[in-house]
């Protein structure tokens, strides 16, 4: 499985590219109860499919929280073609 911890848009843009589809991506916060319990989950999911998987800090990343439009922790986005 495919991993990219991004702060920018042009990361997140290039890991998409360079899977050739679709990522999902996890928006989470460190401080978050939610975030850090499904974390394990949502790795172990992504390995067992061989899902790309894109984790983004929404408090080092205003750039892309505000793009996805992310109000509330943790979020789970599909992007890419």
């Amino acid at each position: 499985m495919a991993h990219i911890e991004a702060t920018t848009l042009a990361e997140l843009v290039k890991f998409a590219k360079d899977n050739n589809g679709p990522i999902l991506v996890d928006f989470h916060a460190t401080w978050c109860g939610p975030c850090k319990a499904i974390a394990p989950y949502l790795v172990e999911q992504c390995k067992a499919r061989n899902v790309p998987l894109a984790k983004v800090d929404v408090d080092q990343s205003d750039e892309l929280s505000g793009k996805y439009g992310i109000q509330a922790m943790p979020t789970f986005k599909v992007i890419g073609t």
